[in-house]
This record gives C-alpha cells, sequence and structure tokens, in this order.
C-alpha cells in the first residue's frame, strides 16, 4: 500500500534506465515508484532496488489499485516503433504518458540528463532510423564553406545542426527574421562553440547581397531553405509568396552560378505537385526555374529535394494541436479525411545533406516519407497521450473534442511526391531521383521576365494566370483570397456604384 500522499507512477523499463530514473525519484521524494513494467519475462517477478517487476498485463490493475495517473517510459535505446507499439497499449488507460529523453533528444541537444518530459507524438511518428552514409553526408560539407538560407526555420535550423556536425570550414547563417537569426546563432554557438560560425540578416531578394556573402566567405555550397510556407497566409498575399519563394530562389541561384558556387540545393515541398495553393504553385515554379538554369550551367550543380511535413516544424498541425488540448479544447481538423506525410525533422534534414552529394546538375530528388497519416487519428492520439478522453457523440462526457472546420483555401485532401511515375532509386535506400517535365532555358527565362514584371505591377491576378499556364500542373477553385486584390475589387465596385448613382441623378435633372 502507499505509505504517504506521494504521487504513485508505473516505471515502463527495469533497465539501466529506469534504474536510474526510480533512484533520482526516490530521492526527490515527489512521487512513490509502485512497480516496474517489463516486456522481457526474465525480469518478471523479481526486483529493482525494492520494487517489483510486473509484466504488461498487470498495467489496467495497479492502475486501478493504486490510482495511478502518470506511466514513465524508461526505455532507453529501443526503436521507434517498438516505443510507438508500447504507447499504443498505454493510451488506453487514460493515463499521462512521460518519457526521459531519448538518445537522439540527447545527441541533438534537446534534453539532459534524466530530464522527465511528457511523451510527444514526435517520438512515436517516422521510422527507426537508417545510419547515415558517412561519404555522402561530408562530401559537400566537410571542410567546406557552407551557407543556409532561411536559417532560423524549422529546416533551415536543423540542416545548421547537422552540418556543424560534420566539421565543415564555415557556416554562415542567411535569414531576414532578426529574432528567428539571433535565437539560431545562440543556440548553435552554445553547443558548437568552436565552430566558424557567421550571422547575415537580409533577403534572398537581394542579389547584390547574396553575391557580397558568396565572395567575401568564398562559399561552396548553399543549402537554400528560406520560403513563405504557411498555406492560407501565401494564398492572402499572392505577390510577395510568389517574389520570395520563386523570385527568391532566382536570385540566390544566379548569384552562385555567377561566382562558382560548387552546390546549390533548394528545400521543395510535396505541395509543390500538382499545387491547389500559390505556396505550392510558387515552390514547383522554383523548380522549374533550377531546372531551366540547369539546361546552360555546368559548374555550379543544382538540384532540388522534395519531401512532407516535418513534425514540429512551425507550420505543422503538432504545435497547434498541442495548444489546443491545453487550452481544453476543441482541437480543429480541416476535413476528417485529411492525410500528410511526416518525417522528423533530423531525419529530413540528414536525407538533404546526403541527397546533394548525389547532385549531377537539375536533379530532383524525392524523400521516401513512409505512409501517409490521418490527421484525425493523430489528433486522438495525441489527447489520449496526454491521459485524457476525445468527446464525442459515444462519449460525450469526454474531455476534448475534435471538430470539423473544412479545409482552408488551396488545401488539398492529400499530398503527392511525384509529379509522373517516372522515378529511380539511388545510392540510399530513402532518396529517389525523379524525371519530370521542365522548361528550356529560353522558355524559363521568358518565364521570370514576366514573373518579375507582374511582381511589379503587383498583378496578382495575371501572376495566377501565368502560374496557371506553365507547367506547374496549378488548379484552383476560382475564388480570389489575395487581399490587396479583393480591396480593389471592392474599390472598383464602389466607384462603379457612384458612378451609376450619378448617372441617374443627372438624367433626373434632366
Amino acid at each position: 500500500m502507499k505509505s504517504d500522499d506521494r504521487e504513485s507512477i508505473l516505471i515502463y523499463g527495469a533497465g539501466h534506465t529506469g534504474y536510474q530514473i526510480a533512484s533520482s525519484l526516490m530521492q526527490a521524494r515527489k512521487y512513490e515508484v509502485i512497480a516496474f513494467i517489463d516486456d522481457d519475462k526474465k525480469l518478471t517477478n523479481t526486483t529493482v532496488r525494492g520494487v517489483a517487476v510486473h509484466s504488461s498485463d498487470s498495467v489496467a490493475n495497479l492502475i486501478k489499485l493504486y490510482n495511478v495517473k502518470t506511466i514513465l517510459l524508461a526505455l532507453g535505446q529501443t526503436t521507434k516503433s517498438n516505443r510507438s507499439s508500447i504507447v499504443e497499449k498505454l493510451e488506453k488507460f487514460e493515463v499521462k504518458i512521460q518519457t526521459v529523453p531519448t538518445l537522439e533528444d540527447l545527441l541533438y541537444g534537446q534534453a539532459h540528463g534524466q530530464e522527465i518530459r511528457d511523451i510527444e507524438i514526435e517520438d512515436l511518428l517516422g521510422r527507426d532510423p537508417i545510419p547515415p552514409r558517412k561519404d555522402l553526408l561530408d562530401q559537400c560539407v566537410r571542410d567546406k564553406v557552407v551557407m543556409v538560407t532561411g536559417a532560423g526555420g524549422s529546416i533551415g535550423s536543423e540542416l545548421c545542426r547537422q552540418i556543424l556536425s560534420e566539421s565543415p570550414s564555415k557556416l554562415i547563417l542567411f535569414e531576414q527574421n532578426e529574432f528567428n537569426l539571433y535565437r539560431v546563432e545562440s543556440e548553435l554557438k552554445q553547443h558548437f562553440p568552436n565552430e566558424n560560425l557567421f550571422s547575415v540578416l537580409g533577403t534572398t531578394l537581394d542579389r547584390t547581397l547574396v553575391s557580397s556573402v558568396i565572395c567575401n566567405f568564398n562559399i561552396q555550397t548553399i543549402y537554400h531553405a528560406a520560403a513563405y510556407k504557411h498555406v492560407p497566409m501565401v494564398e492572402k498575399n499572392i505577390v510577395e509568396g510568389v517574389k520570395n519563394n520563386a523570385l527568391g530562389t532566382w536570385e540566390c541561384a544566379k548569384a552562385a552560378i555567377e561566382h562558382s558556387v560548387e552546390n546549390f540545393v533548394l528545400i521543395s515541398t510535396d505541395k509543390a505537385v500538382r499545387p491547389t495553393n500559390i505556396m505550392g504553385a510558387s515552390k514547383r515554379l522554383a523548380e522549374l526555374i533550377l531546372q531551366g538554369l540547369s539546361k546552360k550551367e555546368s559548374k555550379t550543380k543544382l538540384s532540388m529535394v522534395r519531401f512532407g511535413n516535418v513534425l514540429g516544424s512551425s507550420g505543422s498541425v503538432v504545435p497547434l494541436f498541442k495548444q489546443q488540448i491545453a487550452g481544453g479544447g476543441p482541437i480543429t481538423v480541416t476535413h476528417k479525411n485529411i492525410t500528410r506525410y511526416f518525417m522528423t525533422i533530423p531525419e529530413a534534414a540528414q536525407l538533404v545533406i546526403q541527397a546533394s552529394a548525389m547532385s549531377t546538375g537539375g536533379d530532383v530528388f524525392v524523400l521516401d516519407m513512409g505512409e501517409p497519416i490521418r490527421i484525425w487519428d493523430l489528433a486522438e492520439r495525441m489527447v489520449r497521450m496526454s491521459g485524457l478522453s476525445v468527446k464525442s457523440n459515444t462519449n460525450p462526457d469526454g474531455d476534448i473534442e475534435i471538430r470539423q472546420i473544412g479545409l482552408r483555401p488551396g488545401e488539398k485532401l492529400y499530398e503527392e511526391l511525384l509529379v509522373s511515375n517516372d522515378v529511380r532509386g539511388t545510392e540510399h535506400p530513402l532518396i529517389m531521383r525523379a524525371t519530370e517535365a521542365s522548361l528550356s532555358w529560353l522558355e524559363t527565362q521568358k518565364l521570370i521576365e514576366e514573373l518579375i514584371q507582374h511582381c511589379k505591377d503587383f498583378n496578382a491576378v495575371k501572376l495566377r494566370e501565368l502560374i496557371a499556364n506553365a507547367p506547374t500542373h496549378y488548379s484552383y477553385d476560382g475564388i480570389n483570397y489575395d487581399l490587396l486584390e479583393n480591396q480593389k475589387e471592392k474599390i472598383v465596385s464602389i466607384d462603379s456604384a457612384k458612378l451609376t448613382r450619378l448617372r441617374s441623378g443627372k438624367q433626373n435633372t434632366d
């Protein structure tokens, strides 16, 4: 029986990690470790630090007997698939599931020692990592001067972490958001204090600035991650979205070519495939621009790496769902059947670096994202992992409601990774090389000239027409969401109404 008012806790994992965390908890005296749970039959009915070890079949009885509210995972270096399987078994008990850091957390500086934290959906989704090919990681990075644009973003900052782990000669962080640049610089200097790290504030649309940075630092490899990626926001700001995502890629790539940068790698997205929104279409334009440039360029190897959502990024549903659960709900899902591909940020960044090493020029690399995930199921799982229940017609007394709110402007039910089925494997099992329709260099030049002109004129209507006529496979619902175009239409409508009234008044006086 419990000896005092300390909170009862079960520790899943009776190995070395479990022993260590039990020792810490016993000293802190905040919790009472009721039992260990372990799937190793050899450990069942033994004791660790005087605490009995039970099989997972005993979890329900122990929860009921001791009013357990928290189960702590101490699984050491177990695989992600095994961890996910264990959590799936525990979700039905409406207890909070917490964990001690995984080896990956410790390696990437996301946790310290025996720190206890809530289990995150990122711990469970995705695959068990495939060991990277060291030769591929090194080729474009080791002893090279590397620049990452959009260095303060989710993918950009992770690329910086991975690159610094591979000992570049110098790393230049290029970012237009001052706070994000300050934040990533501070973090990287803390974890990599002896590295040559330099921060540049600016936009990739400024070719003079980009050229100056390339020349002054003798940059050899550029990973171009700078982009506006929030679908509804870009849908409402078409000109700026196209300028930043497509023309920003053009200016940056031209600067790289003019100054003989060895490798230029665009971070693309699955939303570029048959896009139904301007964000995806602008990224497809960026791909076409690089493919066109590669037709006349041989010194700088231009390539792009396309993949889906990364877990925990600023545009991901995961942080939003966490916030909504913390606020008591409801969780808002745009459609009950919507699915998305997901990959962890470290895995995506590592694969991008390896893909860049295989570039021959104009390559479209596509990452194997695994199986798509139903977002509604993801929301339900996150509720259960928080020790709460889903409120529904069959469970009206549940804690958190999940509400369907309708697809957002430009949003698709599912995403794709390939424009055509012409795809081949590469030296890496999770990296494919796609062959897709592209433009000649002359066609690319004409497209860029028209893009620049329509952006100068701030003409979102012409931009949309141009994008639809290019080989982007872009389609949309016919509704104009651009804020400034809508405002223009209102003004024209008001002026027309005034003119009609004036003419009517004049006729009446006659």
